[in-house]
C-alpha cells in the first residue's frame, strides 16, 4: 500500500488548510488511518485517527474541536481538516494505516504503511 499525502503549506493564525491522503489499494483492507506530526526536534505525534469500518474518529486533545478527520470511500482517501490553525500546530504532518487496537491507535510503531509527510507552517 502506498500513500501519498498532500495538502500543507503556509497559513497565518487563525486559518485553515485541509490535507488529503490517497491510498493505493482499500484501505478498508487495512483498517485504520491515522495522522501524526512532528516538529523539528520533536517526537512524531498523534494527532487524529479513522477506522475505516464503522468511520469512528479519535483526536489528540491539542487539536480536539479544531482538526476534523473524514474519508472519501470510492476515492481510498482521508482528509484532515485543520480549522483555526495555530503557531505550535506547525509540523510536517504524516498520514499512516495500519491495524492498531484501541489502546495503540497513537502509538506510530502501531501503523505499517506511512505516506511521505508534508509541510504545515503557521505563521503568527
Amino acid at each position: 500500500v502506498q500513500l501519498q499525502a498532500s495538502g500543507g503549506g503556509l497559513v497565518q493564525a487563525g486559518g485553515s488548510l485541509k490535507l488529503s491522503c490517497a491510498a493505493s489499494a482499500s484501505i478498508f483492507s487495512i483498517g485504520t488511518m491515522g495522522w501524526f506530526r512532528q516538529a523539528p526536534g520533536k517526537e512524531r505525534d498523534f494527532v487524529a485517527a479513522l477506522r475505516w469500518s464503522g468511520g469512528s474518529t479519535n483526536y489528540a486533545d491539542s487539536v480536539k474541536g479544531r482538526f476534523t478527520v473524514s474519508r472519501d470511500v470510492p476515492k481510498n482517501t482521508v482528509y484532515l481538516q485543520m480549522n483555526s490553525l495555530k503557531p505550535e500546530d506547525t509540523a510536517v504532518y504524516y498520514c499512516a494505516a495500519g491495524k492498531p487496537i484501541s489502546s495503540t491507535m497513537r502509538l506510530p510503531h502501531a501503523y505499517g504503511y506511512w505516506g511521505q509527510g508534508t509541510q504545515v507552517t503557521v505563521s503568527s
